[in-house]
Protein backbone atom coordinates (compact mmCIF):
# COMPACT_ATOMS: atom_id res chain seq x y z
CA UNK A 1 0.00 0.00 0.00
CA UNK A 2 0.92 3.74 -0.55
CA UNK A 3 1.15 5.85 1.97
CA UNK A 4 2.17 9.23 3.26
CA UNK A 5 0.62 12.77 2.40
CA UNK A 6 0.56 13.72 -1.51
CA UNK A 7 3.09 16.38 -2.39
CA UNK A 8 2.93 18.66 -5.79
CA UNK A 9 5.76 20.21 -6.70
CA UNK A 10 5.74 23.54 -8.99
CA UNK A 11 3.16 26.10 -9.29
CA UNK A 12 -0.62 25.45 -9.26
CA UNK A 13 -3.37 25.90 -11.71
CA UNK A 14 -4.90 28.55 -9.48
CA UNK A 15 -1.04 30.15 -9.24
CA UNK A 16 -0.62 30.10 -12.73
CA UNK A 17 -4.02 31.50 -13.51
CA UNK A 18 -3.97 34.19 -11.10
CA UNK A 19 -0.21 35.51 -12.43
CA UNK A 20 -0.78 35.07 -15.71
CA UNK A 21 -1.62 38.77 -16.53
CA UNK A 22 0.64 40.13 -14.10
CA UNK A 23 3.07 38.10 -15.51
CA UNK A 24 2.49 39.38 -19.38
CA UNK A 25 2.35 42.75 -18.47
CA UNK A 26 5.61 43.32 -19.14
CA UNK A 27 5.74 41.47 -22.03
CA UNK A 28 4.29 43.38 -24.71
CA UNK A 29 7.21 44.51 -26.46
CA UNK A 30 9.97 42.25 -24.11
CA UNK A 31 12.70 41.64 -27.13
CA UNK A 32 14.00 38.21 -27.40
CA UNK A 33 17.68 37.13 -28.71
CA UNK A 34 19.86 38.32 -31.47
CA UNK A 35 22.13 37.23 -33.37
CA UNK A 36 25.54 39.46 -33.49
CA UNK A 37 25.14 42.64 -36.21
CA UNK A 38 28.08 40.23 -38.67
CA UNK A 39 25.58 37.72 -38.43
CA UNK A 40 22.81 40.90 -39.78
CA UNK A 41 24.95 41.67 -42.97
CA UNK A 42 26.53 38.23 -43.87
CA UNK A 43 23.33 35.78 -42.85
CA UNK A 44 21.50 33.74 -46.24
CA UNK A 45 18.90 36.01 -47.95
CA UNK A 46 16.22 34.23 -49.43
CA UNK A 47 13.28 35.58 -51.23
CA UNK A 48 9.81 35.29 -50.65
CA UNK A 49 6.82 36.58 -52.47
CA UNK A 50 6.63 39.51 -50.04
CA UNK A 51 10.23 40.45 -50.50
CA UNK A 52 13.56 39.39 -49.89
CA UNK A 53 14.82 38.53 -46.38
CA UNK A 54 17.83 38.12 -44.53
CA UNK A 55 18.38 34.96 -41.21
CA UNK A 56 21.44 33.20 -39.78
CA UNK A 57 23.34 30.39 -40.02
CA UNK A 58 23.00 27.90 -36.76
CA UNK A 59 26.25 25.48 -38.16
CA UNK A 60 25.09 24.36 -41.61
CA UNK A 61 21.72 25.27 -40.99
CA UNK A 62 19.96 28.34 -42.17
CA UNK A 63 17.42 29.35 -40.23
CA UNK A 64 14.67 32.46 -40.50
CA UNK A 65 12.87 33.41 -37.59
CA UNK A 66 9.60 36.09 -37.38
CA UNK A 67 9.00 35.65 -41.63
CA UNK A 68 5.41 37.13 -42.16
CA UNK A 69 3.12 35.25 -44.11
CA UNK A 70 0.06 37.42 -43.10
CA UNK A 71 -1.00 41.53 -42.26
CA UNK A 72 -1.31 43.23 -38.64
CA UNK A 73 -4.46 41.72 -37.31
CA UNK A 74 -5.27 43.98 -35.29
CA UNK A 75 -7.90 46.99 -35.04
CA UNK A 76 -10.39 46.68 -38.01
CA UNK A 77 -8.72 43.81 -38.94
CA UNK A 78 -9.83 41.81 -35.66
CA UNK A 79 -11.53 38.85 -36.21
CA UNK A 80 -11.21 39.09 -40.10
CA UNK A 81 -9.17 36.56 -42.58
CA UNK A 82 -5.66 37.05 -42.56
CA UNK A 83 -4.83 39.60 -45.33
CA UNK A 84 -1.54 38.65 -47.06
CA UNK A 85 1.54 40.05 -46.23
CA UNK A 86 2.45 43.54 -46.94
CA UNK A 87 5.33 43.50 -49.35
CA UNK A 88 8.66 45.48 -48.55
CA UNK A 89 11.32 46.83 -50.72
CA UNK A 90 15.39 45.85 -49.32
CA UNK A 91 16.38 42.30 -47.60
CA UNK A 92 14.40 42.42 -44.28
CA UNK A 93 15.90 40.93 -41.30
CA UNK A 94 14.37 37.59 -39.97
CA UNK A 95 16.91 36.78 -37.37
CA UNK A 96 14.67 37.55 -34.16
CA UNK A 97 12.24 35.83 -32.96
CA UNK A 98 8.52 37.44 -33.97
CA UNK A 99 5.76 38.27 -31.61
CA UNK A 100 3.45 35.70 -30.33
CA UNK A 101 -0.26 36.22 -29.98
CA UNK A 102 -1.93 38.10 -26.68
CA UNK A 103 -2.72 35.53 -24.10
CA UNK A 104 -1.74 34.71 -20.43
CA UNK A 105 1.18 32.91 -20.54
CA UNK A 106 2.53 30.28 -18.45
CA UNK A 107 1.66 26.11 -18.61
CA UNK A 108 0.77 23.70 -15.54
CA UNK A 109 3.78 21.85 -15.80
CA UNK A 110 7.24 24.35 -14.60
CA UNK A 111 9.33 22.75 -16.49
CA UNK A 112 7.33 23.33 -19.63
CA UNK A 113 6.98 27.40 -18.97
CA UNK A 114 10.78 27.34 -18.39
CA UNK A 115 10.83 26.39 -22.34
CA UNK A 116 7.95 28.40 -23.62
CA UNK A 117 8.19 31.97 -25.74
CA UNK A 118 7.98 34.95 -23.31
CA UNK A 119 7.53 37.88 -25.71
CA UNK A 120 6.97 39.63 -27.93
CA UNK A 121 2.78 39.95 -27.86
CA UNK A 122 1.40 41.70 -30.08
CA UNK A 123 -1.72 41.51 -33.04
CA UNK A 124 0.62 41.69 -35.43
CA UNK A 125 1.78 37.97 -34.82
CA UNK A 126 1.23 35.68 -38.24
CA UNK A 127 4.86 34.71 -39.00
CA UNK A 128 6.75 31.73 -38.84
CA UNK A 129 10.54 30.07 -38.33
CA UNK A 130 12.16 28.26 -40.79
CA UNK A 131 15.14 25.55 -40.71
CA UNK A 132 16.30 24.55 -44.13
CA UNK A 133 20.00 22.96 -44.73
CA UNK A 134 19.64 25.03 -48.06
CA UNK A 135 18.00 28.41 -49.98
CA UNK A 136 17.66 29.35 -53.54
CA UNK A 137 15.65 28.32 -56.47
CA UNK A 138 17.18 25.16 -57.38
CA UNK A 139 18.23 24.12 -53.60
CA UNK A 140 16.82 20.73 -53.21
CA UNK A 141 13.19 19.52 -52.53
CA UNK A 142 12.86 18.27 -49.15
CA UNK A 143 10.32 16.62 -46.91
CA UNK A 144 8.79 20.16 -45.50
CA UNK A 145 7.51 19.58 -41.81
CA UNK A 146 5.13 22.11 -40.45
CA UNK A 147 4.85 22.39 -36.59
CA UNK A 148 2.15 23.39 -34.88
CA UNK A 149 2.28 24.43 -31.49
CA UNK A 150 0.60 23.04 -28.44
CA UNK A 151 -1.36 25.42 -25.54
CA UNK A 152 -4.96 24.25 -26.64
CA UNK A 153 -6.41 27.23 -28.55
CA UNK A 154 -5.50 29.20 -25.98
CA UNK A 155 -1.70 29.88 -25.76
CA UNK A 156 2.01 28.77 -26.72
CA UNK A 157 3.60 29.82 -29.92
CA UNK A 158 6.09 28.30 -32.92
CA UNK A 159 8.92 30.31 -30.71
CA UNK A 160 9.37 27.52 -27.58
CA UNK A 161 12.96 26.40 -27.72
CA UNK A 162 12.36 22.61 -27.48
CA UNK A 163 10.77 23.27 -31.18
CA UNK A 164 14.24 23.99 -31.77
CA UNK A 165 15.24 22.54 -35.61
CA UNK A 166 18.53 22.89 -35.81
CA UNK A 167 19.40 18.93 -35.12
CA UNK A 168 16.46 17.46 -37.01
CA UNK A 169 17.50 19.79 -40.49
CA UNK A 170 21.08 19.16 -40.27
CA UNK A 171 20.55 14.73 -40.12
CA UNK A 172 17.49 14.16 -41.49
CA UNK A 173 17.92 16.73 -44.19
CA UNK A 174 14.67 17.83 -43.90
CA UNK A 175 12.83 21.26 -43.82
CA UNK A 176 11.09 22.74 -40.69
CA UNK A 177 8.29 25.22 -40.58
CA UNK A 178 7.35 26.35 -37.07
CA UNK A 179 3.65 28.35 -36.87
CA UNK A 180 2.68 31.49 -34.76
CA UNK A 181 -0.97 32.36 -35.13
CA UNK A 182 -4.21 33.94 -33.47
CA UNK A 183 -5.30 32.91 -30.64
CA UNK A 184 -8.00 32.76 -27.68
CA UNK A 185 -10.68 35.34 -28.31
CA UNK A 186 -8.52 36.92 -31.03
CA UNK A 187 -8.95 33.72 -33.19
CA UNK A 188 -11.76 31.94 -32.24
CA UNK A 189 -14.41 35.00 -31.27
CA UNK A 190 -17.92 34.06 -33.32
CA UNK A 191 -19.06 37.35 -33.76
CA UNK A 192 -21.55 36.97 -36.62
CA UNK A 193 -24.93 36.79 -34.96
CA UNK A 194 -23.79 40.38 -33.42
CA UNK A 195 -21.79 42.42 -36.19
CA UNK A 196 -23.67 40.15 -39.38
CA UNK A 197 -22.43 38.53 -41.81
CA UNK A 198 -18.99 40.59 -42.18
CA UNK A 199 -17.91 38.43 -39.48
CA UNK A 200 -18.75 35.00 -40.33
CA UNK A 201 -15.72 33.56 -40.60
CA UNK A 202 -14.55 34.97 -36.92
CA UNK A 203 -15.06 32.11 -34.49
CA UNK A 204 -12.50 30.10 -37.05
CA UNK A 205 -10.09 32.62 -38.41
CA UNK A 206 -7.10 31.30 -35.72
CA UNK A 207 -7.28 27.86 -37.68
CA UNK A 208 -7.72 29.76 -41.17
CA UNK A 209 -4.65 31.22 -40.10
CA UNK A 210 -3.32 28.32 -39.81
CA UNK A 211 -4.43 27.23 -43.86
CA UNK A 212 -2.94 30.51 -44.30
CA UNK A 213 0.53 29.44 -43.51
CA UNK A 214 0.40 26.57 -45.38
CA UNK A 215 -0.53 28.40 -48.42
CA UNK A 216 2.67 30.46 -47.61
CA UNK A 217 4.79 27.59 -47.70
CA UNK A 218 3.12 25.95 -50.96
CA UNK A 219 4.12 29.97 -52.54
CA UNK A 220 7.27 29.81 -50.83
CA UNK A 221 9.11 26.93 -49.66
CA UNK A 222 10.77 26.23 -52.74
CA UNK A 223 13.12 28.56 -52.41
CA UNK A 224 14.25 27.22 -49.06
CA UNK A 225 15.08 24.00 -50.30
CA UNK A 226 11.45 22.41 -49.51
CA UNK A 227 9.28 20.18 -51.72
CA UNK A 228 5.76 21.88 -51.74
CA UNK A 229 4.46 18.56 -52.73
CA UNK A 230 5.59 16.77 -49.46
CA UNK A 231 4.30 18.86 -46.78
CA UNK A 232 3.40 17.08 -43.70
CA UNK A 233 1.83 18.92 -40.68
CA UNK A 234 2.12 17.77 -36.90
CA UNK A 235 1.62 19.37 -33.63
CA UNK A 236 1.09 18.65 -30.08
CA UNK A 237 -1.55 18.75 -27.70
CA UNK A 238 -3.62 22.06 -28.81
CA UNK A 239 -1.21 21.71 -32.31
CA UNK A 240 -2.80 17.79 -32.47
CA UNK A 241 -6.05 18.93 -31.74
CA UNK A 242 -5.40 21.52 -34.95
CA UNK A 243 -4.27 19.01 -36.97
CA UNK A 244 -7.03 17.18 -36.73
CA UNK A 245 -9.09 19.75 -37.70
CA UNK A 246 -6.96 20.57 -40.60
CA UNK A 247 -7.96 17.36 -41.67
CA UNK A 248 -11.78 18.24 -42.19
CA UNK A 249 -11.07 21.45 -43.92
CA UNK A 250 -11.39 21.78 -47.59
CA UNK A 251 -9.61 25.10 -47.92
CA UNK A 252 -6.81 22.95 -46.64
CA UNK A 253 -6.62 20.23 -48.94
CA UNK A 254 -3.66 19.21 -51.12
CA UNK A 255 -1.55 21.72 -48.74
CA UNK A 256 -0.33 18.43 -46.96
CA UNK A 257 0.49 15.36 -47.88
CA UNK A 258 0.46 13.69 -44.41
CA UNK A 259 -0.47 14.61 -40.32
CA UNK A 260 0.99 13.98 -37.18
CA UNK A 261 -1.13 14.14 -34.03
CA UNK A 262 0.58 14.18 -30.81
CA UNK A 263 -0.76 13.92 -27.41
CA UNK A 264 -4.00 16.35 -28.86
CA UNK A 265 -7.26 15.55 -31.08
CA UNK A 266 -10.41 17.34 -31.96
CA UNK A 267 -13.04 14.55 -32.58
CA UNK A 268 -15.65 16.71 -32.17
CA UNK A 269 -15.30 20.73 -31.91
CA UNK A 270 -17.50 23.44 -31.45
CA UNK A 271 -21.11 24.71 -32.27
CA UNK A 272 -22.00 27.99 -33.84
CA UNK A 273 -24.82 28.22 -31.14
CA UNK A 274 -22.42 27.98 -28.44
CA UNK A 275 -19.67 29.94 -29.60
CA UNK A 276 -22.48 32.75 -30.15
CA UNK A 277 -23.76 32.91 -27.25
CA UNK A 278 -20.62 32.90 -25.30
CA UNK A 279 -19.47 35.75 -27.84
CA UNK A 280 -22.63 37.61 -26.48
CA UNK A 281 -21.32 36.98 -22.92
CA UNK A 282 -18.02 38.67 -23.29
CA UNK A 283 -19.63 41.06 -25.42
CA UNK A 284 -21.56 42.24 -22.56
CA UNK A 285 -19.46 41.98 -19.59
CA UNK A 286 -17.46 44.60 -22.01
CA UNK A 287 -19.64 47.26 -22.26
CA UNK A 288 -19.52 48.38 -25.54
CA UNK A 289 -21.82 49.60 -28.11
CA UNK A 290 -20.28 49.64 -31.12
CA UNK A 291 -18.11 47.51 -33.43
CA UNK A 292 -15.54 49.96 -33.68
CA UNK A 293 -15.88 50.72 -29.56
CA UNK A 294 -14.57 46.46 -28.91
CA UNK A 295 -11.91 46.73 -31.81
CA UNK A 296 -10.66 49.72 -30.50
CA UNK A 297 -9.94 47.86 -27.02
CA UNK A 298 -6.74 46.87 -26.19
CA UNK A 299 -5.44 43.22 -25.66
CA UNK A 300 -5.66 42.98 -22.32
CA UNK A 301 -8.67 44.04 -21.89
CA UNK A 302 -10.35 41.21 -24.38
CA UNK A 303 -8.60 38.88 -22.28
CA UNK A 304 -9.57 40.06 -19.05
CA UNK A 305 -13.00 39.60 -20.12
CA UNK A 306 -12.96 36.47 -22.04
CA UNK A 307 -11.89 34.91 -18.56
CA UNK A 308 -8.57 32.37 -17.88
CA UNK A 309 -7.20 29.91 -20.34
CA UNK A 310 -10.71 28.75 -21.83
CA UNK A 311 -12.46 28.37 -18.72
CA UNK A 312 -14.31 31.64 -18.63
CA UNK A 313 -16.82 33.07 -20.60
CA UNK A 314 -15.06 32.37 -24.17
CA UNK A 315 -13.57 28.48 -24.33
CA UNK A 316 -12.00 28.84 -27.75
CA UNK A 317 -12.25 26.14 -30.46
CA UNK A 318 -12.40 25.81 -34.00
CA UNK A 319 -16.36 25.65 -34.56
CA UNK A 320 -18.54 23.51 -37.04
CA UNK A 321 -19.79 26.61 -39.73
CA UNK A 322 -21.14 24.11 -42.75
CA UNK A 323 -18.54 26.66 -44.99
CA UNK A 324 -14.93 26.51 -43.53
CA UNK A 325 -15.47 23.39 -41.41
CA UNK A 326 -18.66 21.12 -42.63
CA UNK A 327 -18.65 18.80 -40.40
CA UNK A 328 -17.23 17.84 -37.50
CA UNK A 329 -13.13 16.18 -38.22
CA UNK A 330 -13.96 12.99 -36.67
CA UNK A 331 -17.60 12.11 -35.79
CA UNK A 332 -19.21 10.28 -36.60
CA UNK A 333 -16.28 8.81 -38.91
CA UNK A 334 -13.19 10.39 -39.88
CA UNK A 335 -13.55 13.43 -42.35
CA UNK A 336 -13.53 12.58 -46.25
CA UNK A 337 -11.25 15.18 -46.83
CA UNK A 338 -8.20 13.34 -45.94
CA UNK A 339 -9.26 10.15 -46.52
CA UNK A 340 -5.67 9.80 -48.34
CA UNK A 341 -3.65 11.26 -46.07
CA UNK A 342 -1.17 9.37 -43.99
CA UNK A 343 -2.11 9.55 -40.07
CA UNK A 344 0.19 8.67 -37.16
CA UNK A 345 -1.10 9.56 -34.14
CA UNK A 346 -0.15 8.63 -30.34
CA UNK A 347 -0.10 9.51 -26.42
CA UNK A 348 2.52 9.58 -23.01
CA UNK A 349 2.17 7.33 -20.44
CA UNK A 350 1.43 9.93 -17.93
CA UNK A 351 0.05 12.50 -19.72
CA UNK A 352 -2.22 13.76 -16.57
CA UNK A 353 0.41 14.64 -14.36
CA UNK A 354 1.01 17.52 -16.62
CA UNK A 355 -1.79 19.05 -14.66
CA UNK A 356 -1.39 20.06 -11.12
CA UNK A 357 -4.24 18.13 -9.73
CA UNK A 358 -3.08 14.85 -10.46
CA UNK A 359 -0.70 13.68 -7.95
CA UNK A 360 3.07 12.86 -7.76
CA UNK A 361 3.49 11.38 -4.20
CA UNK A 362 2.12 8.25 -2.58
CA UNK A 363 -1.30 7.83 -2.03
CA UNK A 364 -3.22 5.21 0.22
CA UNK A 365 -5.97 2.79 -1.06
CA UNK A 366 -8.66 5.15 -0.02
CA UNK A 367 -7.59 8.66 -1.79
CA UNK A 368 -7.07 5.88 -4.84
CA UNK A 369 -10.47 4.82 -4.71
CA UNK A 370 -11.99 7.73 -3.54
CA UNK A 371 -10.37 9.93 -7.11
CA UNK A 372 -11.01 7.30 -9.43
CA UNK A 373 -14.66 7.01 -8.19
CA UNK A 374 -14.81 10.96 -8.61
CA UNK A 375 -14.07 10.08 -12.38
CA UNK A 376 -17.22 8.50 -13.42
CA UNK A 377 -20.65 9.72 -11.96
CA UNK A 378 -22.71 7.13 -9.93
CA UNK A 379 -19.82 4.50 -10.28
CA UNK A 380 -20.24 1.42 -7.90
CA UNK A 381 -17.27 0.55 -5.79
CA UNK A 382 -17.08 -3.01 -7.67
CA UNK A 383 -16.09 -1.27 -11.21
CA UNK A 384 -13.88 1.18 -9.11
CA UNK A 385 -11.76 -1.88 -8.03
CA UNK A 386 -12.25 -3.77 -11.51
CA UNK A 387 -10.33 -0.32 -12.79
CA UNK A 388 -7.50 -0.91 -10.16
CA UNK A 389 -7.40 -4.53 -11.20
CA UNK A 390 -7.15 -3.58 -15.05
CA UNK A 391 -4.53 -1.09 -15.05
CA UNK A 392 -2.42 -4.40 -12.61
CA UNK A 393 -3.08 -6.17 -15.17
CA UNK A 394 -1.74 -4.19 -17.80
CA UNK A 395 1.01 -2.90 -15.78
CA UNK A 396 1.99 -5.18 -13.16
CA UNK A 397 3.07 -3.53 -9.88
CA UNK A 398 1.96 -0.19 -10.32
CA UNK A 399 1.59 1.95 -7.37
CA UNK A 400 -1.26 3.73 -6.36
CA UNK A 401 -0.26 6.69 -7.93
CA UNK A 402 1.00 5.17 -10.82
CA UNK A 403 -2.66 3.26 -11.52
CA UNK A 404 -4.38 6.62 -10.97
CA UNK A 405 -1.81 8.32 -13.45
CA UNK A 406 -2.52 5.75 -15.95
CA UNK A 407 -6.15 6.05 -15.73
CA UNK A 408 -6.62 9.63 -16.09
CA UNK A 409 -4.01 9.38 -18.81
CA UNK A 410 -5.87 7.02 -20.80
CA UNK A 411 -9.40 8.81 -19.94
CA UNK A 412 -6.76 12.49 -21.52
CA UNK A 413 -6.04 10.33 -24.69
CA UNK A 414 -9.15 8.41 -25.45
CA UNK A 415 -9.74 11.35 -28.24
CA UNK A 416 -6.47 9.91 -30.17
CA UNK A 417 -7.57 6.48 -29.98
CA UNK A 418 -10.59 7.23 -31.37
CA UNK A 419 -9.02 9.38 -34.15
CA UNK A 420 -6.76 6.10 -34.93
CA UNK A 421 -9.97 3.73 -35.04
CA UNK A 422 -11.69 5.90 -37.26
CA UNK A 423 -9.01 6.96 -40.18
CA UNK A 424 -8.18 3.24 -39.76
CA UNK A 425 -11.74 1.98 -40.25
CA UNK A 426 -12.02 4.69 -43.27
CA UNK A 427 -10.06 2.11 -45.56
CA UNK A 428 -7.43 4.84 -46.98
CA UNK A 429 -4.64 5.87 -46.23
CA UNK A 430 -2.63 3.76 -43.30
CA UNK A 431 -2.71 4.83 -39.85
CA UNK A 432 0.18 4.55 -37.02
CA UNK A 433 0.19 4.56 -33.20
CA UNK A 434 2.35 5.11 -30.95
CA UNK A 435 2.78 5.17 -26.83
CA UNK A 436 4.99 6.49 -25.74
CA UNK A 437 6.47 5.79 -21.73
CA UNK A 438 10.06 6.90 -21.65
CA UNK A 439 10.67 8.69 -18.20
CA UNK A 440 12.34 11.79 -18.51
CA UNK A 441 14.86 13.50 -16.23
CA UNK A 442 12.87 16.23 -14.66
CA UNK A 443 12.35 15.81 -10.29
CA UNK A 444 14.61 12.78 -10.78
CA UNK A 445 12.13 10.57 -12.86
CA UNK A 446 8.72 11.26 -10.75
CA UNK A 447 6.67 12.83 -13.66
CA UNK A 448 7.26 9.62 -15.85
CA UNK A 449 6.45 10.53 -19.47
CA UNK A 450 4.13 13.21 -19.10
CA UNK A 451 1.99 15.44 -21.75
CA UNK A 452 5.18 17.30 -24.08
CA UNK A 453 7.65 14.28 -23.37
CA UNK A 454 8.03 13.86 -26.74
CA UNK A 455 8.70 16.75 -28.29
CA UNK A 456 12.78 16.78 -27.91
CA UNK A 457 12.91 13.28 -28.92
CA UNK A 458 11.04 14.08 -32.33
CA UNK A 459 12.80 16.93 -32.61
CA UNK A 460 16.23 16.09 -31.54
CA UNK A 461 16.08 19.01 -29.70
CA UNK A 462 17.32 17.42 -26.09
CA UNK A 463 19.96 20.43 -25.23
CA UNK A 464 17.14 22.74 -25.90
CA UNK A 465 14.75 20.98 -23.18
CA UNK A 466 17.10 20.14 -20.27
CA UNK A 467 14.83 21.50 -17.69
CA UNK A 468 12.50 18.58 -18.94
CA UNK A 469 15.14 15.93 -20.50
CA UNK A 470 18.01 16.69 -18.27
CA UNK A 471 21.53 16.58 -19.44
CA UNK A 472 22.13 14.95 -22.95
CA UNK A 473 23.47 11.30 -22.24
CA UNK A 474 24.35 9.10 -25.01
CA UNK A 475 21.46 6.59 -23.99
CA UNK A 476 18.63 9.75 -24.53
CA UNK A 477 20.26 10.99 -28.25
CA UNK A 478 20.08 7.31 -29.03
CA UNK A 479 16.57 7.53 -28.18
CA UNK A 480 16.00 10.87 -29.87
CA UNK A 481 17.77 9.85 -33.14
CA UNK A 482 15.14 6.61 -33.15
CA UNK A 483 12.43 8.93 -32.64
CA UNK A 484 13.35 11.82 -34.91
CA UNK A 485 13.39 8.78 -37.58
CA UNK A 486 10.48 8.05 -37.61
CA UNK A 487 9.25 11.54 -37.73
CA UNK A 488 11.04 11.92 -40.64
CA UNK A 489 10.68 8.65 -42.57
CA UNK A 490 6.93 9.21 -42.55
CA UNK A 491 7.81 13.17 -43.22
CA UNK A 492 9.21 11.70 -46.15
CA UNK A 493 7.20 8.21 -47.34
CA UNK A 494 4.16 8.66 -44.90
CA UNK A 495 5.72 5.76 -42.98
CA UNK A 496 7.62 5.73 -39.91
CA UNK A 497 9.65 2.62 -40.34
CA UNK A 498 13.46 3.19 -40.96
CA UNK A 499 16.37 0.88 -40.15
CA UNK A 500 16.93 2.09 -36.54
CA UNK A 501 13.61 0.58 -35.14
CA UNK A 502 11.62 -3.00 -35.64
CA UNK A 503 8.99 -3.27 -37.91
CA UNK A 504 6.08 -0.49 -36.92
CA UNK A 505 2.53 -2.01 -38.56
CA UNK A 506 0.11 0.19 -39.59
CA UNK A 507 -2.82 0.35 -37.01
CA UNK A 508 -6.40 -1.37 -37.47
CA UNK A 509 -9.28 -2.46 -34.83
CA UNK A 510 -8.91 -5.78 -34.65
CA UNK A 511 -5.33 -6.12 -33.16
CA UNK A 512 -4.45 -2.56 -32.80
CA UNK A 513 -0.53 -3.08 -33.08
CA UNK A 514 1.06 0.23 -31.74
CA UNK A 515 4.64 0.79 -31.10
CA UNK A 516 5.89 1.39 -27.59
CA UNK A 517 8.60 3.92 -27.37
CA UNK A 518 10.29 3.37 -24.02
CA UNK A 519 14.03 2.95 -23.41
CA UNK A 520 13.69 1.32 -26.64
CA UNK A 521 11.13 0.30 -29.58
CA UNK A 522 8.96 -2.80 -29.61
CA UNK A 523 5.93 -3.10 -31.44
CA UNK A 524 2.83 -4.55 -29.04
CA UNK A 525 -0.72 -5.55 -29.69
CA UNK A 526 -3.27 -3.37 -27.61
CA UNK A 527 -0.53 -2.06 -24.66
CA UNK A 528 -3.06 -0.96 -22.07
CA UNK A 529 -6.14 -3.18 -23.50
CA UNK A 530 -7.83 -4.58 -20.64
CA UNK A 531 -7.64 -0.55 -18.52
CA UNK A 532 -8.70 1.07 -22.43
CA UNK A 533 -11.53 -1.44 -23.07
CA UNK A 534 -12.84 -1.46 -19.17
CA UNK A 535 -12.41 2.32 -19.10
CA UNK A 536 -14.58 2.68 -22.62
CA UNK A 537 -17.32 0.28 -21.23
CA UNK A 538 -17.51 2.50 -17.73
CA UNK A 539 -17.67 5.68 -19.98
CA UNK A 540 -20.61 4.11 -21.70
CA UNK A 541 -22.09 3.26 -18.73
CA UNK A 542 -21.60 6.17 -16.14
CA UNK A 543 -20.64 10.12 -17.63
CA UNK A 544 -17.33 10.96 -16.90
CA UNK A 545 -17.39 13.61 -14.29
CA UNK A 546 -14.52 14.73 -11.74
CA UNK A 547 -11.46 16.78 -12.45
CA UNK A 548 -9.30 14.41 -14.84
CA UNK A 549 -11.08 14.07 -18.21
CA UNK A 550 -9.97 16.36 -21.08
CA UNK A 551 -9.38 19.93 -20.29
CA UNK A 552 -11.35 22.11 -21.90
CA UNK A 553 -10.09 23.10 -25.74
CA UNK A 554 -9.06 26.16 -24.56
CA UNK A 555 -6.24 24.89 -21.57
CA UNK A 556 -3.06 26.20 -21.22
CA UNK A 557 0.27 26.07 -23.19
CA UNK A 558 1.45 22.12 -23.37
Amino acid sequence: MDSGQTKRQGPGRRAVVEGALAATAGLWAAPLGAVSAQERTDGPVATTQSGRIRGYRDGPIKVFKGVPYGADTGGANRWLPAKPPIPWSGVRDTTVQGPMCPQMFGAPMAEETALLQRGPMTEDCLNLDIWTPAVGENSGARPVMVWYHGGGFSGGSGGATSYNGRNLCEKQDVVLVTVTHRLNIFGFFYLEDIYGPTYADSGNVGIMDCVAALRWVRENIGNFGGDPENVTIFGQSGGGAKVSTLMAMPGAKGLFQRAIAESGAAVRIGTTGTAAAQAKAVVNALGVTSLAELQALPPERLIQAAGPMGMGRLQPTPIVDGRVIPANPFDPVASPISRDVPFMCGTTKTESVFFPNTPLGPIDDAELHARLKSTFSGIPDGDVDQIVQAVRTDDPGASNTLVLQIVTSLNFGAGTITEAERKADQGGAPVFVYYFTHTVAARGGILGAPHTAEIPYAFDSLAEAEPLIGPVTPPEQALADEVSACWTSFARHGDPNNPKIPRWAPYNTGARPTMVIGDSFRLEDDPMGHTRALLEDLKAKYPPAGPFGPPPPGHPPG
